[in-house]
């Protein structure tokens, strides 16, 4: 049903990726801590999240370029892309979309995606609180 050659069944792929998620949230939450550890109890800037944010991006263009230029098989983009940088950090995820956008040359789309994203994201957080502090 139009499956890569090389790709792994359902089953295996969910495995694939719940491994490289959970990997992904453990080097995530020691960077935090390590980050917040440097900047000390008085940190108001979220350094932890930013600099996981900066690094996951740069990594998962270290790791598309890299794919695209030597292969390397379905199983290990969703190890590392899906399952590693996703645990890691979702903005990875965003960061590859939004210039994929800009590379095809359809930068409103991609400003509109990267707007909304964060506004609708930020929105979402909102609602969520208020509708959690509208039942306490």
């Amino acid at each position: 049903m139009g499956r890569l050659m090389n790709s792994p069944n359902t089953l295996t792929a969910t495995a694939i990726v719940a491994l490289g998620g959970g990997i992904g949230a453990m080097l995530r939450y020691h960077a935090g801590r390590a980050v917040s550890t440097v900047a000390g109890p008085n940190m108001v800037f979220p350094w932890g999240t930013f600099l996981v944010n900066v690094a996951g991006s740069m990594l998962m263009g270290i790791l598309a370029g890299w794919l695209a230029r030597e292969g390397g098989g379905e199983s290990l983009r969703l190890m590392l892309g899906v399952g590693v940088l996703g645990g890691f950090t979702t903005f990875s995820a965003f960061s590859l979309e939004t210039a994929m956008l800009m590379e095809r040359g359809l930068y409103g789309m991609a400003g509109l995606y990267a707007f909304g994203s964060i506004v609708a994201g930020v929105a979402g957080l909102f609602l969520g609180l208020s509708l959690m502090r509208g039942a306490a």
